[in-house]
């Protein structure tokens, strides 16, 4: 993929905005970047994480607590940390700091359950073009993503397309639900995407002057955004 970032991006989803803004700004240090309303009442609250960003999305509507897609645990690279660290959010969503170069961990490291660990190395080494790591273990940038078989993991039902607001609905549940891959042309990255036979989650839409998006989805179903952003491309397409 042509990207227009090294680091990938984060997406949760919480019912708990201060206690989530003071675990991951105060306890964690994350440094807060700005608040983006999403309409419908949803707003975003983006928080630095080593390049990457950990969007906080809250809405005035309950979010429910639904069982956990794919994306189960962070971990990032702490040079502060002398040893592994496991946390939890106050979603309970779990958390890992280790050393900075432990496990080749220098950002942030995503990891998934999966039903079908072949699947998801074509996946993230071909449709994505990750670099192979490890078994199982592939980067993307400088973010590092991981999936292994886990025999509670489910695969989504194959729907057609919906609109990208159709797609954040869907997700609004708590925990991490989807990741941002920044691209320098998301019209061209969805489309080679889809010749390729990668499920299509939504067609590319603009967002004002802010960013062009759309998603895909990963072979359980997984949500993908597919992001243009304007601060890091350019003037952006009507279409």
């Amino acid at each position: 993929m042509d990207l227009a970032k090294r680091f990938i991006d984060v997406g949760l989803f919480t019912n708990r905005l201060d206690e989530m803004r003071a675990f991951y700004g105060e306890r964690l240090g994350l440094k807060f970047e700005e608040m983006l309303p999403l309409g419908a009442g949803a707003r975003q609250y983006r928080y630095g994480l080593l390049g990457s960003v950990l969007k906080i999305n809250h809405s005035r509507d309950p979010v429910v607590a639904a069982p956990p897609v794919g994306y189960r645990k962070i971990t990032i690279a702490d040079p502060r940390t002398p040893m592994p660290i496991a946390l939890a959010d106050p979603d309970g969503t779990p958390l890992e700091l280790v050393p900075s170069g432990q496990r080749s961990i220098t950002q942030i490291e995503i990891h998934l359950a999966v039903t079908d660990p072949d699947a998801f190395a074509r996946f993230y080494g071909e449709a994505l073009g990750g670099e192979k790591i490890a078994a199982g273990r592939y980067r993307l940038g400088e973010t590092i993503v991981s999936f292994a078989h886990d025999p509670t993991s489910t695969r989504a039902e194959k729907s057609p397309p919906t609109t990208a607001a159709e797609a954040l609905a869907s997700m609004r549940a708590t925990g991490f639900r989807y990741i941002t891959i920044q691209v320098r042309d998301c019209n061209a990255e969805h489309r080679r995407l889809v010749s390729l036979g990668v499920w299509e989650g939504s067609a590319p839409m603009t967002l004002g002057e802010v960013a062009r998006i759309s998603f895909v989805r990963d072979p359980d179903g997984n949500f993908i955004e597919i992001s243009q952003r304007a601060s890091l491309t350019g003037p952006l397409p009507k279409s």
